[in-house]
């Protein structure tokens, strides 16, 4: 698996997390963007079963926005949701991409009154990713 992103803003900070392979944090705004892929041959599992996978845990889930769109060569679906997690609300905004045997999410997870604060950010990093040609060295 490899893919490219573009640079996450300033004011984003690099975190270092076990679940994601790309992670940033805005404290000013409350929000984290995580960006991970694993390549487990889940070609036939529908995009809204793998977005809804990753949210088993939460409570009180309702969808905002759901919708598939071109993306990255493929189709996506781009979900926007509010949920809680551990009784905590919060939104998230979800892009679920399946190419050449791997699966990628792109999550940005923000307290629901600064969601809008981080979107611009999140969206741009999403519209800037592309997937890259893995090489065996």
């Amino acid at each position: 698996m490899a893919f490219r992103v573009p640079p996450a803003p300033a004011s984003w900070k690099p975190l270092a997390v076990s679940d994601a392979a790309v992670a940033y944090r805005d404290d000013e705004n409350g929000a984290t963007i995580a960006l991970n892929g694993r390549c487990k041959n889940e070609e036939d599992v529908p995009l809204v079963s793998l977005t809804n996978h990753l949210f088993l845990h939460f409570t009180e889930r309702e969808v905002l926005k759901q919708e598939v769109v071109p993306f990255d060569g493929r189709e996506a679906m781009h979900t926007v949701l509010s949920a809680k997690l551990d009784g905590v609300p919060k939104v998230f905004d979800v892009w679920v991409l399946k190419k050449n045997g791997c699966v990628y999410d792109m999550l940005l997870i923000a307290d629901p009154a600064r969601y809008a604060a981080g979107e611009p950010a999140f969206t741009r990093m999403v519209r800037g990713f592309s997937t890259l040609p893995a090489h065996d060295d």
